[in-house]
């Protein structure tokens, strides 16, 4: 496999640069003095913001765009060998390596580097870990996969030997990387157009922890089902935590929510409690996701109060529980949930918070993860009052024709719930229109570009 050689900045393209990691890793690239070319299909605001600073985007994948002066190639798992830029690189021999495997040795540059893992959970989490760090003064780099008003993106470039990004078990991606410190907040079924089955998922993620050296620490969630599978006979140590198992080493104990739906609790550390922490965000799997990071934290002796002042100062990153704005004197939401169990913990934040009728306009977001999901999908969104539902984002599938959105809105109504079909945006917007009132609350929801609802009826 290439290795990069950081000592000697040479010129790299990548295929599908306009992606929320492929771009932070080209920024960083480019701060450390490579040459940073790059394709996408589509222009954005991080295309805008990587040509900004230099980077020469080409905006149709062709053959041309790759010459022999390149050093080498990096592509991410949505690259089939069939593109023609990935095919004209073998062609020219040039060196070419996947997103996973370019992060991994950019891991080895720091002292400690910490892997957000899970199935869930993986932006928000490595968001809180980065305030907390910031707050500490540990000048950490970051990658984070959304947009994160602290650092004004999904890049940070700091000047210590402490890293954190996502770890993403999706074609095995996380076990390419080079952790000291990893994270694993919860292991479900998904990505099934990979993974076999649950069984295959545990056996990456029991990989995952074995990554870790001997004077690392894993940090996991002890209410993952077995979770003893995954650590037995580890070298590293682990501490776990849990809004369930008092026995875990972080435990959140007396949980409440403001009027809001704002958490709080009290940190039962080794047994003992200790602190009471107030958060700015909603829901109970946020409370979850918070307990790893004050695992974290413990690992580097960070104060409790320094802790709280970044928790206080964490008001959610882009597309997590989101305030677009209001229509008609109802409020408006946008969340990234696109696995029922992350709409199930998105509805049930949305109970503590203020409503009369709950809405939800979604778009699932691939055809597997559909079909294979689809009476889940139903099952949890039928916590709304009222479902209304997009045509299905395909992302990197073609559409085998045996599965719709429609086949959602038919077992929602099965079971006595309110769901509309209507596919497009513009009729979803109209429908909204005519049917939200005052006290309502509309949360456009998927991995898609659902967003563009809410934003369009907030813009009137």
């Amino acid at each position: 496999m290439y290795k990069i050689d950081f000592t000697t900045p040479k010129t790299a393209y990548f295929i599908g640069i306009g992606g929320i990691s492929m771009s932070a890793f080209a920024e960083l690239l480019q701060s450390l003095g490579f040459t940073i070319k790059g394709s996408d299909r589509t222009k954005s605001k991080i295309t805008k913001h990587l040509e900004d600073l230099g980077i020469e985007i080409v905006y149709e994948q062709s053959s041309k765009n790759i010459t022999s002066d390149l050093d080498f190639v990096v592509y991410t798992a949505a690259i089939s060998e069939s593109n023609p830029e990935f095919k004209r690189a073998k062609e020219l021999g040039i060196p070419m390596m996947g997103r996973a495997s370019m992060i991994g040795q950019i891991m080895k540059n720091y002292t400690t580097a910490v892997a957000v893992a899970g199935t869930h959970g993986k932006t928000s989490t490595t968001s809180i870990a980065s305030h907390i760090m910031l707050e500490a003064d540990m000048d950490p780099t970051i990658s984070v996969g959304g947009i994160l008003p602290a650092i004004g993106g999904n890049l940070r470039i700091g000047r210590s030997k402490n890293f954190i990004t996502e770890a993403c078990e999706y074609t095995n991606s996380f076990l390419h990387f080079f952790p000291t410190i990893g994270i694993i907040l919860n292991i479900e079924e998904d990505h099934l157009d990979f993974f076999k089955d649950l069984d295959d998922i545990r056996h990456s993620f029991r990989k995952f922890a074995e990554l870790l050296p001997e004077n690392g620490t894993l940090i996991i969630n002890s209410d993952i089902k077995d979770y003893e599978d995954i650590t037995e006979g580890l070298s590293c140590r682990v501490l776990t935590f849990s809004t369930e198992d008092a026995n875990a080493d972080f435990y959140a104990d007396n949980i409440s929510y403001d009027e809001f739906g704002r958490g709080s609790f009290t940190l039962v550390k080794s047994g003992e409690k200790t602190d009471r922490y107030q958060l700015e965000i909603v829901g109970r799997h946020n409370i979850a996701n918070t307990l790893s990071c004050l695992a974290l934290s413990s690992i580097f002796s960070i104060p409790p109060q320094t802790v709280q002042s970044a928790l206080t100062k964490y008001k959610g990153t882009e597309r997590r529980f989101e305030h677009k704005g209001e229509y008609n004197g109802a409020t408006i939401i946008d969340d990234y949930a696109h696995h029922p169990t992350e709409i199930a913990a998105t509805l049930a934040s949305a109970r503590h918070y203020p409503h009369n009728k709950l809405w939800v306009a979604f778009q699932p977001h691939t055809y597997t993860r559909t079909k294979e999901f689809l009476h889940e999908f139903a099952e949890s969104l039928s916590a709304a009052d009222h479902v209304i539902l997009a045509d299905i984002y395909a992302a990197r599938e073609p559409d085998p024709g045996d599965i719709s959105s429609k086949h959602i809105e038919e077992l929602i109504k099965e079971s006595g719930n309110s769901a509309t079909y209507l596919g497009d945006f513009d009729s979803i917007e109209k429908y909204l229109e005519k049917n939200l009132t005052t006290g309502d609350l509309l949360i456009t929801m998927g991995a898609g570009n659902i967003a563009e609802v809410g934003e369009a009826l907030a813009d009137h």
